[in-house]
């Protein structure tokens, strides 16, 4: 931590503290009435200084007090107010009614600014064009064949070595951080059609998984801290934005050699991956642009490996708290393998028809999901004064917060059990054929997906992977949770674990 945190921290320090031990049952207006400054204005500074692991239990907690809307009103000093909101209501109208009122904005951007021109940081206008380009590989045959083949090729080559290691050596092994590595080389593969090889017997050292890890701490710091602070960090070049700078740098150098390498037409003619086909299918000399080209590489690694890695950590840690959960999916990757699994033998989940008979697997995936959002908050900004059907005012300077976290703990939702892990809560019946489906759940109460324009377009892609990644693991492994651990937040921009998750690993086939 720069010199320059470690003072903001002792500052804010004290407002904070007043903030979060004051009892939840505290008038909101009147804490407001106690702070020179705003906590609204600090944006949400105490993420990252103090009781981190609790704050969004606390939000939850605060919005159920309030019927799932507060407004944190700021000061004539910040001239800026926070509406956070987990009314289901009200995510319908940002979202979808009237989405085009509500936009990234020009913070967000100004944030991501190392992505250049890529189509993920542009507001609505500008990204019309763009998506129907990015999103158009998803809808590919030759992309919807290639992903089986890509899960195999990683979960053989990278994922069962590593693991038989583990194993056969009883080592201790940081389950996200292998997640991460996992994630990266597969997005990496389908992206690039080059296999990257971090995840490998002995973590290799990988600079491009080095170079992500801090810009994405960067990223978020630069949404926690005033603009004027983050810049002054890298005018100075110190703290987060000094190892921002020199990974910049890092990736650039990495994905322009990719670019570099494909239009020097360095790989199999018939293979398939997004970086051919944005070449292939660009229509425009920007589209063929290396600076274009490697600002939605970048986007795409990040996209696909933080946020399946997250998931795929904290689902791991909720079978470790539910075992019937457990057993239940391990029956049913029994079920589904059929012949094709030899008795006694490994056997890695990539075929398209295994996949699709792991339902309750997805269910319980879907399930993480809703406890453990991999985004727990969204932010929009809107682009003129609104009122949100539950009556508040939205002004031109209200961030207007989305807290998906709270959206999956809420009574109003999803029950009273809402805070059970319950996989079968996402189970329906099939359509007249006895099969059991998933059911589907309107993203005004599941944002997991995100909603309208804004909507993911690779969940399907996601899940194939999530599905394989997590039935090889369990059909091969027994994973032994660590005792002891404690399972929090850790200070990102996505829900990702403070500390990792340590775990044992144990063949089940000698």
């Amino acid at each position: 931590m720069g010199n320059l945190e470690i003072f903001l921290a002792i500052i804010l320090g004290c407002f904070i503290l007043l903030f979060l031990l004051l009892p939840s049952t505290t008038n909101i207006n009147y804490i407001y009435t106690l702070l020179p400054w705003n906590w609204p204005f600090m944006k949400l500074m105490p993420t990252a200084y103090l009781k981190s692991h609790q704050l969004y239990d606390k939000i939850t907690d605060v919005l159920s007090e309030h019927n799932g809307t507060v407004l944190f009103q700021t000061s004539w000093f910040t001239n800026l107010d926070i509406l956070v909101t987990s009314d289901p209501v009200n995510v319908q109208h940002v979202m979808n009614s009237k989405f085009t009122i509500y936009q990234r904005g020009t913070e967000f951007r100004k944030a991501f600014d190392f992505l250049g021109d890529a189509a993920f940081i542009k507001e609505l206008d500008e990204w019309k064009e763009d998506k129907k380009f990015t999103h158009a590989f998803y809808k590919e045959i030759r992309f919807q064949k290639s992903i089986p083949e890509t899960t195999r090729h990683t979960l053989e080559k990278a994922l069962i070595p590593v693991l038989d290691h583990a194993s056969s050596q009883n080592q201790v092994v940081d389950l996200q951080g292998l997640f991460h590595r996992y994630m990266l080389d597969a997005t990496c593969l389908m992206a690039t059609g080059s296999d990257l090889g971090s995840l490998r017997v002995g973590f290799p050292d990988c600079p491009l998984l080095d170079a992500m890890d801090d810009v994405a701490e960067a990223v978020f710091w630069r949404q926690i801290l005033p603009e004027r602070v983050w810049r002054m960090q890298r005018w100075l070049n110190i703290g987060k934005e000094k190892k921002m700078g020199h990974a910049c740098v890092t990736l650039n150098r990495i994905l322009a050699g990719y670019v570099s390498g494909k239009k020097r037409g360095k790989d199999d003619d018939e293979s398939f991956d997004v970086l051919k086909f944005y070449m292939d299918e660009a229509s425009t000399e920007k589209q063929t642009s290396n600076v274009f080209l490697a600002a939605n590489l970048m986007t795409l690694l990040f996209a696909g490996r933080d946020t399946s890695a997250a998931l795929l950590t904290w689902f791991f840690y909720l079978l470790s708290k539910n075992p019937s959960v457990e057993n239940a999916i391990s029956e049913e990757i029994g079920r589904c393998g059929g012949d094709s699994i030899a008795p006694g033998r490994k056997h890695v989940f990539f075929r398209p028809e295994e996949l699709s008979k792991l339902v309750y697997l997805q269910c319980a995936l879907m399930e993480t999901l809703r406890l453990f959002p991999t985004a727990p908050v969204i932010i929009r900004d809107p682009n003129r004064e609104d009122v949100l059907p539950g009556g508040q005012r939205v002004g031109k300077k209200t961030k207007v917060v989305l807290c998906t976290y709270a959206m999956g703990r809420s009574p109003e939702i999803w029950g009273e059990d809402c805070g059970v892990f319950k996989p079968e809560r996402w189970m329906c019946g099939g359509d007249g054929g006895g099969g059991v489906k998933v059911k589907h759940v309107g993203s005004n109460s599941f944002l997991a997906f995100g909603a309208g324009p804004w909507a993911c377009p690779g969940k399907e892609v996601a899940f194939a992977r999530l599905k394989g990644v997590a039935a090889t693991i369990m059909h091969n492994y027994h994973v032994r949770v660590s005792e002891g651990q404690t399972a929090s937040p850790s200070v990102s921009a996505l829900l990702t674990m403070r500390h990792g998750l340590k775990a044992t690993l144990s063949n089940r086939w000698i």
